[in-house]
C-alpha cells in the first residue's frame, strides 16, 4: 500500500509549487499514490473498454434472436460483460478512496509543519481558524483530484469512442451528432470562468467565519465576562449573509449549467435515432445496430453529464491556491550550522523586524553578556515580545542578525537550539495529556522526581498535589487560574538544562509575593545561566542585573534599575506598580 514519504517530524520538501496549480497538484497525487493510481486508471480503461463493447453485444445478442439462432453465447458474454462492469466499479471506488486518504494524510501533515515551523509568521499571516478550514476542506477536495480528472477523461474517451462507434454504424449519425456539440463549448468554458470566481469567494468566507469562531471560543470568559455575546455572535456571523449570498450563486451558476445540458442532451439523442430509425427504414441499419445507436450515442453524450464533475474540479482548483499560500510560508528561523558550546552570551547586530510594513524593532544593537539576567521593559507596542522571541530563535530578523555564543541563530541547527534555549510565556499552552505530561513536554525521558523538584522551584508543587490525582490528572480535569498556568509553564521552562532561558511576562498573573519568591528561587536555580525576563514591574526589573528599555522599536537605555530609575519617563512606565513596588524592587537589588 501507498504511504506518503514524509516523516513525522519532516515535509519531504513539499512546496507550494508542487500544489498551486491543478495540474501540478494532479503530479503531486500521483506521486504520493503511484500504486493506487496505476489501479485506479487500469480500472477506468477497463471501464471504458466493458462500456463501449455492451452496446455492441446487445445488437449481436439481438440481431442472433431475431435471425432464429441459438442466442445462449451472446447471452452469457453480455452477462459476463455486465459482472466484469460491476467489479471494475467497486475496485475503482476502492482504488480512489485508498489514493484520496494518502494525498489527504500527506496534504494536513505538511500544512501543519509549516505552520508549526514558520512559528510566529505564520501566526501573523493566518487566523487558527482560517488554517483549520483550509487544512480540513482545502485537503480533503484536493485529495479526490486523481479520481475528478480520470472520470472526466473517462467520460471524454467514451464520448470519442461513442463517436466513433457511430461511425462505423453509419456516419450520418456521427455527423448529426458532431453538429450539436459546439453549443457545449462556451457553455463549459463560461461555467469554469463563473464557478471558480464564486467558491473561491466562498471559501475565503467560509476561512473568515472559522478564524472568528475560533477567537470567540478561545476569549469565551472574556466575552461573558463584558457582557458582549450577543455581540460577538453578531461579529462572528457577519460573514453569513455573504457566505449564504454566495452559496445561492453558486447553485444558480450550477442550475443554469445543468438546465442547457439537459435540454442539449435529449435533442442531440431524438436528432441522432430519428436518422437511425430512417436507416432501419432504408435497410442501410439493422434492427439490433438501432439498439446499438441508442447505446452509442448515450455513451456519446456522457460529456455532457459531467457538470458535477467539473464543479469539483472548480472547488479543487480555488482550493489549491489556498493550500499553496500556507505551504509557502517561510519554514522559520533555522539553519545547518552546528551550534557551538558556550556560556550563553547573545549579540543583537542592526536588527530589524518589519513584518507587512510594520516596523517593530528598528536597527537594534545589544550585547547581553552570559550569566546574567536581563528585564526588558517598555510600553505595551515598543517591542519587548518580539526582542525576546529573537532571543531564543522563535524568530527571524528581516534585516540584521542575532547570535548566540557566536552563531547566527537562523543559521544554527533548530533541534539544537532548541536544546540551548528554554521558554516560559505569560499564557503557556498546556500541552500533554497529564500535569506531569505538560511539565515534562519536550523531555520525553524526564522521571517524577525530576518532574517535582522543577514544581517545587515555582512554587506549583503544592497546588498540584491538591488535584484529584496530583501529578497524573488529566488536563481536561484539572481546573487551573491563570497563576497556577504560568507556574506549571515556568515549571516546564526549567526543567531542561538550558544555557539561556527566556521569560516572556510569564509571572505577570502571580501576585507580587509569589513572584518574588519564585524569582528567588529560580535565581538560585539559574545562577550560572543568562535570563531574559520581559517585565512590567518595576519589583521584576530591580532584581535584576540588567535593563533594557524599549521605547518605539528602539533601545532607548541600558543599564541597572536604580540608575534607570533617576529618569522620570522610566519611573512612569511602572506608575501603576506604585511607589512602594518600586523601592522593594531596589531595596532586593541591592
Amino acid at each position: 500500500m501507498d504511504r506518503p514519504r514524509n516523516g513525522l517530524y519532516d515535509d519531504d520538501g513539499i512546496t507550494a509549487q508542487e500544489v498551486n496549480s491543478p495540474a501540478r497538484m494532479l503530479l503531486f497525487s500521483v506521486r504520493r499514490a503511484p500504486v493506487w493510481t496505476t489501479v485506479l486508471v487500469a480500472s477506468s480503461a477497463a471501464d471504458v473498454v466493458i462500456a463501449l463493447s455492451l452496446p455492441a453485444s446487445i445488437a449481436r445478442t439481438v440481431d442472433t434472436a431475431v435471425a432464429g439462432a441459438h442466442a445462449e453465447a451472446a447471452l452469457a458474454w453480455l452477462g459476463a460483460l455486465f459482472a466484469a462492469g460491476l467489479v471494475i466499479d467497486m475496485l475503482s471506488v476502492w482504488a480512489g478512496s485508498a489514493s484520496g486518504i494518502v494525498v489527504e494524510l500527506s496534504l494536513r501533515r505538511a500544512l501543519t509543519q509549516r505552520v508549526l515551523r514558520a512559528g510566529i509568521a505564520g501566526r501573523r499571516r493566518f487566523a487558527a481558524g482560517d488554517v483549520s478550514s483550509r487544512m480540513v476542506t482545502g485537503a480533503s477536495e484536493a485529495s479526490g483530484l486523481v479520481s475528478v480528472v480520470l472520470s472526466m477523461v473517462h467520460a471524454l474517451v467514451l464520448s470519442v469512442g461513442g463517436l466513433v462507434g457511430l461511425v462505423f454504424i453509419d456516419w450520418t449519425l456521427a455527423a448529426v451528432f458532431v453538429v450539436f456539440m459546439p453549443v457545449a463549448v462556451p457553455l463549459f468554458r463560461r461555467f469554469t470562468a463563473e464557478a471558480t470566481q464564486s467558491i473561491t469567494h466562498y471559501q475565503e468566507l467560509q476561512g473568515t467565519l472559522a478564524a472568528r469562531l475560533v477567537e470567540a471560543v478561545s476569549g469565551a470568559r472574556s466575552i461573558r465576562a463584558g457582557g458582549t455575546l450577543d455581540r460577538e455572535v453578531e461579529r462572528v456571523l457577519t460573514p453569513l449573509a455573504d457566505l449564504t449570498a454566495t452559496g445561492r450563486a453558486i447553485w444558480n451558476i450550477q442550475r443554469r449549467a445543468v438546465w442547457k445540458v439537459a435540454l442539449l442532451s435529449p435533442v442531440t439523442q431524438i436528432a441522432v435515432l430519428a436518422t437511425a430509425g430512417m436507416g432501419v427504414a432504408a435497410g442501410r441499419i439493422t434492427p439490433g445496430s438501432w439498439i446499438a445507436v441508442a447505446g452509442y450515442v448515450g455513451v456519446a453524450l456522457g460529456l455532457l453529464g459531467v457538470v458535477d464533475k467539473l464543479m469539483g474540479f472548480v472547488h479543487i482548483r480555488a482550493g489549491t491556491a489556498r493550500l499553496a499560500e500556507v505551504l509557502a510560508l517561510p519554514p522559520g528561523p533555522g539553519g545547518k550550522r552546528p551550534l557551538p558550546e558556550g556560556p550563553g552570551a547573545i549579540v543583537f547586530r542592526s536588527v530589524t523586524v518589519h513584518p507587512d510594513g510594520e516596523v517593530l524593532l528598528d536597527g537594534i544593537d545589544l550585547a547581553i553578556p552570559a550569566g546574567i539576567a536581563v528585564a526588558v521593559v517598555g510600553r505595551s507596542g515598543a517591542g519587548k515580545s518580539t526582542l525576546a522571541a529573537l532571543a531564543g530563535g522563535l524568530l527571524a530578523p528581516d534585516r540584521g542578525e542575532v547570535l548566540l555564543d557566536g552563531a547566527s541563530m537562523t543559521e544554527v541547527r533548530p533541534d539544537q537550539l532548541r536544546r540551548a534555549v528554554s521558554y516560559a510565556f505569560e499564557r503557556p499552552a498546556l500541552l500533554g495529556e497529564t500535569i506531569h505530561g505538560t511539565i515534562a513536554y519536550g523531555s520525553r525521558d524526564m522521571t517524577r522526581e525530576q518532574v517535582e523538584h522543577a514544581a517545587r522551584q515555582v512554587s506549583a508543587h503544592d497546588f498540584v498535589k491538591r488535584l484529584p490525582e496530583g501529578y497524573d490528572t488529566p488536563l481536561a480535569r484539572a481546573p487551573l487560574s491563570g497563576g497556577e498556568a504560568q507556574r506549571l509553564g515556568l515549571a516546564r521552562a526549567v526543567t531542561r538544562e538550558r544555557r539561556v532561558l527566556i521569560l516572556d511576562d510569564a509571572t505577570s498573573s502571580l501576585d507580587t509575593a509569589t513572584e518574588a519568591q519564585v524569582t528567588a528561587s529560580l535565581t538560585r536555580l539559574l545562577a550560572d545561566r543568562t535570563r531574559i525576563v520581559v517585565a512590567h514591574r518595576a519589583g521584576t526589573a530591580a532584581r535584576a542585573d540588567l535593563v533594557v528599555w524599549l521605547e518605539n522599536g528602539r533601545v532607548r537605555a541600558t543599564g541597572p534599575h536604580d540608575l534607570l530609575w533617576r529618569e522620570p519617563a522610566y519611573r512612569a512606565m511602572f506608575a501603576t506598580d506604585g511607589a512602594d513596588l518600586a523601592g522593594e524592587g531596589a531595596r532586593e537589588s541591592a
